[in-house]
């Protein structure tokens, strides 16, 4: 009976399980009572680059101009009808004023700006708070101006914090919507797999203990700092996603134990515990590593994401390790199906099919990997910039206000850029710069702050979430002074889209190294190490570029039900390549450990292919449903940048389990035989000695 660390743990948890169920029950429910509390307490804003010129110049603003900065209220009126000057309009703006001046978290409303036709007037409160509590502060006076709109005068509150009140809220239709869609298709799609009803409910058990728990602890966290929102969004889909997987894997390997020890359950979760607990762990900490590198991304909402979604992952791998061993035993065969036991020692079908591989290893090989680099290639005009508005529906108020500023003041009317001079600085040298600068539709006359600054505002020509638009911060900051700031709702979204793509290089190249590193230490082979990381490229190359096509090109959008913005959002390219690399790295790690574990045995390269496929087919296949199924269902329902990550995710476990997996990687080590498991005597030294042979 082996004594490795994961066999004694899976028998050790087996053994005093009811201890172990009732720890996890009590952190379950004990952290679990506060999830409700969670979604209320996370922040829809913190899309900012710390230490960045933008950001200075917010907090410039918030300082020494009343708040009237990025994270100002705007409510917008506008009539077909009636002109601002005339009784029934100025009621309206009296009433908006006062409701905006009741709300403590703002400023009072500056002087109103009505347009040029004297239709359409902006009515500007500064921000008194942090943009998390900004953004709470739309949502509470959101419904009072909307309501004061008349037959005559429509009324919409707009500005950054209202587009992230009224994005949250799309965005937790979306969830509901995807969560209605998704826990059918999940539970069909468990019970064919698992082939019990016993057992497809131990996905659930992982899921729930893992994100209950997790939630709970990031509601603490709330208390003593912001976290993003989409904290929690993510965290809810990996933990399901990855909670599915290892318990596919995990009772997979136990029921084939089994067959070798039917009467020594305890034995046969050791065993279970030592290859595919194993093969668990390493994938775990392989999403782990990949979610790590996005820590070094300056973005406070990254880094939240991020370290939300580390949280919910660490846990359910702990509940997989500790909990899932616990519960096994001969009752998940209980309420069977006919085919519950095809296939868990030994796949034939599977077999055959790596048979049939090995015939045409080297065409299929080659025709596989053209297949992914051609889905890749819409990567070479690849365009990001930040959601613009019409990732919300027509009918929000944050974009209805929008509408009419951009109507009435032009296209750059609803996201100026604030030029600020410092008290030692040349007003006039910065307004002729603003002035001969392209771009510049009109600039406003300086207004005076608070020791010495000043603020001119600055109106473009073109949208601004356009490209043209992005180029106008980058010519602004080479022609103004040195000690002038440039801020503003677009200045914010260049500095994002900026640092997303300065950064993408960096994280990308240490998910890479680290992922090539934890390869080699688990599965001892160079070339092993490398392929595994090459190929898991591959998949991510494709994936992406389907979602060029459907997103940027505007493939999907008819079928989808969304706007295309021409690009995908900035984050997509880092964010999204860690997600799926970590994803593909959980199918690698678990075939290879496969043909590790046949490899050390038989010491036969050709046996070992075969073997992993006809051992671990059925589980992938069956994992890969069930996160397919995920990925889409959020993909449907969510708001756009939940479609892309939907997508996007989907089609790489799509690619990478059925294409990669099952294909590309048996042909190509079956090409390159017992090389494949080659490893230099000095790394040999260097390296512990693991090995997934029971």
């Amino acid at each position: 009976m082996s004594n490795a660390p994961l066999a004694a743990l899976g028998r050790w948890s087996h053994a005093n399980r009811l201890a172990v169920i009732a720890v996890w029950a009590v952190l379950t429910v004990g952290l679990g009572v506060f999830a409700p509390k969670l979604e209320h307490a996370l922040s829809g804003a913190m899309w900012e680059v710390n230490n960045s010129d933008s950001l200075e110049a917010r907090q410039v603003l918030e300082r020494e101009f009343g708040g009237f900065s990025s994270q100002s209220a705007v409510a917008v009126f506008h009539s077909e009808t009636l002109t601002y000057d005339q009784p029934a309009y100025q009621e309206l703006i009296a009433e908006a004023t006062a409701i905006l001046a009741a709300e403590e978290a703002l400023s009072p409303a500056a002087p109103p700006q009505p347009s040029p036709d004297g239709r359409t007037v902006m009515l500007q409160a500064g921000s008194l708070v942090n943009p998390t509590e900004s953004v709470r502060a739309a949502e509470r006076v959101a419904d009072e101006i909307g309501e004061l709109g008349t037959s005559e005068v429509q009324v919409a509150l707009t500005g950054s914090p209202a587009f992230w009140a009224d994005f949250n809220a799309v965005n937790r239709e979306g969830m509901l919507k995807a969560e209605l869609l998704t826990w059918p298709v999940t539970a069909v799609i468990l019970v064919v797999a698992f082939g019990t009803l016993a057992a497809a409910g131990l996905p659930l058990i992982l899921t729930a203990a893992g994100l209950l728990s997790s939630m709970g602890i990031l509601f603490g966290i709330t208390q003593f700092t912001d976290l993003s929102i989409w904290s929690l969004n993510f965290a809810m889909m990996f933990a399901l996603a990855l909670g599915i997987d290892y318990a596919l894997f995990i009772v997979t390997r136990f029921r084939g134990a089994m067959h070798t020890t039917p009467d020594n359950i305890n034995k046969a979760v050791g065993v279970t515990m030592d290859t595919a607990g194993k093969a668990v762990l390493f994938s775990g900490l392989t999403v782990l590593i990949s979610l790590s590198a996005i820590l070094l991304v300056p973005i406070p909402a990254f880094r939240s994401i991020a370290a939300g979604m580390m949280l919910s992952v660490g846990l359910v791998l702990l509940a997989g390790l500790t909990l899932l061993p616990a519960v096994l035993g001969t009752w998940i065969n209980r309420i069977a199906l006919p085919w519950h036991s095809v296939g868990d020692h030994r796949s034939a079908w599977w077999a055959n099919f790596a048979a049939k591989i090995q015939r045409r290893a080297g065409i299929l090989a080659i025709a596989s990997a053209a297949v992914l680099i051609l889905l890749a290639t819409p990567l070479l005009k690849l365009e990001t910039g930040m959601p613009g508005i019409n990732v919300l529906p027509e009918d929000r108020q944050a974009r209805e206000g929008y509408d009419m500023l951009a109507s009435a003041f032009g296209p750059g009317g609803p996201g100026p850029v604030q030029v600020i001079v410092g008290p030692s600085g040349d007003v006039a040298a910065a307004t002729a710069a603003i002035g001969e600068t392209p771009g510049v539709a009109m600039a406003f006359p300086a207004q005076t702050g608070a020791n010495g600054y000043t603020m001119i505002n600055v109106i473009a020509t073109t949208d601004p979430s356009s490209s043209e638009s992005k180029q106008l911060i980058s010519d602004l900051r080479d022609r103004l002074p040195a000690n002038v700031l440039v801020g503003g709702p677009v200045a914010e979204n260049y500095d994002l889209d900026h640092t997303l793509s300065t950064y993408a290089p960096i994280v990308m190249g240490v998910v890479l190294v680290l992922g090539f590193l934890l390869l080699l230490f688990a599965l001892q082979a160079i070339f092993i190490a490398i392929a595994g990381v090459i190929f898991n490229l591959l998949s991510v190359g494709a994936a992406f570029g389907v979602g060029a096509l459907a997103f940027q090109h505007g493939w999907a959008a008819g079928p989808m039900g969304f706007d295309s913005q021409g690009y995908l959002t900035s984050w997509a390219p880092l964010f999204f390549f860690a997600l799926v690399f970590a994803i593909s790295m959980d199918y690698t790690v678990f075939l290879l450990a496969s043909a590790r574990e046949h490899f050390e045995r038989s010491r036969d390269a050709a046996e070992a292919v075969q073997g992993s496929l006809a051992h671990t087919a059925r589980p992938i296949v069956a994992a890969a449903g069930v996160m397919v199924a995920v990925f889409f269902t959020f993909a449907i329902a969510g708001t756009l940048p939940m479609k892309e990550m939907g997508l996007i995710l989907g089609f790489a476990v799509l690619f990478d389990a059925f294409l990669v997996r099952l294909v590309l990687v048996p042909a190509v080590l079956y090409l390159v035989g017992d090389k494949a498991w080659w490893l230099p005597s000095w790394a040999d030294r260097l390296l512990p000695d693991v090995r997934f042979a029971h």
